[in-house]
């Protein structure tokens, strides 16, 4: 079935997640976290989705913005950080600016030029994917800005997926949903998307009961696959 629609998810697959620890790093090199922000940058985004994972099951949810305050303050402490409270400030402040992947602003216009409605679908709270967007420079490319906030669950919780039937009147076979994270396309294509993780950084597949239907290293060849081409 042809795609109407393409749906991403937003931290780690439009944005640049590790952008603010690294450029927190750059901004001080003589600082402890010039030499370990890599490290940060991985735990600061594990508990960030294990606290989310954990809220859902628990039925205990928060905004995304607390849940993103609550990693880094794991993190900080997991390396011996959390006493210096102006990086904590530096970097909760960078995290509402992260950087897009160079490709991701000609992609979204290509798909737009092709007819496919483009729209985000987020665990972040909307001021957070606002402040992104605006960020990125990409808001005009985007019909839709979908955050689980409408249901006060996060991913992937089925109700988050079904955002996207409710705001585009789409089959699910016609939407194409993207994503970095593979448990978050593994969900999707469980739901019934059509579904492309992008891994970057060739991690092995999950050992979930759904696989996504495409792999891809990044998102150049998004609007290609979309238009079945």
């Amino acid at each position: 079935m042809a795609i109407t629609t393409c749906v991403f998810d937003a931290y780690g697959t439009l944005f640049d997640i590790a952008a603010a620890a690294r450029i927190a790093a750059d901004e001080d090199s003589e600082s402890d976290l010039a030499h370990n922000w890599p490290k940060l940058a991985e735990i600061w985004r594990a508990k960030q989705l294990q606290y989310s994972w954990l809220r859902a099951v628990a039925g205990v949810h928060t905004d995304f913005w607390e849940v993103t305050r609550n990693g880094l303050d794991f993190a900080l402490e997991a390396l011996g950080l959390q006493d210096n409270p102006a990086l904590r400030d530096r970097l909760l402040h960078l995290y509402w600016e992260l950087q897009a992947y160079p490709e991701v602003s000609q992609m979204l216009q290509d798909l737009q030029a092709g007819k496919v409605k483009t729209a985000i679908l987020s665990n972040g709270s909307p001021d957070m994917l606002d402040g992104a967007v605006r960020s990125a420079g990409i808001g005009n490319s985007l019909d839709a800005i979908l955050s689980v906030e409408k249901v006060g669950v996060f991913k992937p919780h089925k109700s988050v997926y079904e955002l996207v039937e409710k705001q585009f009147f789409c089959l699910k076979e016609e939407v194409l949903f993207v994503s970095s994270n593979c448990w978050d396309v593994a969900a999707a294509a469980g739901f019934g998307f059509q579904t492309a993780w992008v891994n970057r950084a060739g991690d092995p597949m999950e050992r979930l009961p759904w696989v996504p239907k495409h792999i891809m290293k990044d998102l150049s060849g998004i609007a290609i696959l979309a238009s079945g081409t």
